[in-house]
């Protein structure tokens, strides 16, 4: 098992990356190891962070962040980066469903943040990444 995972959280709004990092804690699961977040506040950011290969295991994107938002982010890593790792994407309206789905995002929340349910589908997300790696 790896020592750590890597969780990338984008979001132009700080109080909603603050909202993500309490839900998920330290560690989502039991069988899964402790998790570091990295926060990005812009596109371009997030952007220079994967161009420089580093480590990701898992991305949320808030599919509100102006001026660009998280799911047309979603779209571009699941189109450009090779073995792109799950994307989590966080919308505002269950009418906004077939966006995130246009998007490529694996699982999908609603705004606001339930911690419950957003802690389960990144234990869910990162077990399948882990499935597969292994």
């Amino acid at each position: 098992m790896k020592k750590s995972l890597k969780i990338a959280v984008y979001s132009d709004d700080q109080s909603v990356r603050a909202a993500i990092i309490t839900a998920l804690g330290t560690r989502v699961a039991k069988d899964l190891p402790v998790h570091e977040i990295v926060e990005f506040a812009t596109g371009p950011a997030l952007r220079l962070y994967v161009d420089e290969k580093r480590q990701v295991d898992l991305f949320i994107l808030d599919g509100e962040a102006v001026p660009e938002g998280g799911l047309g982010i979603a779209r571009q890593l699941k189109d450009e980066v090779f073995n792109c790792p799950p994307v989590l994407a966080i919308v505002g309206r269950v009418q906004d469903n077939w966006l995130a789905s246009w998007s490529k995002a694996d699982e999908v929340v609603l705004h606001p943040i339930d911690p419950f349910t957003l802690a389960a589908k990144v234990a869910d997300l990162l077990h399948t990444k882990n499935a597969v790696v292994a």
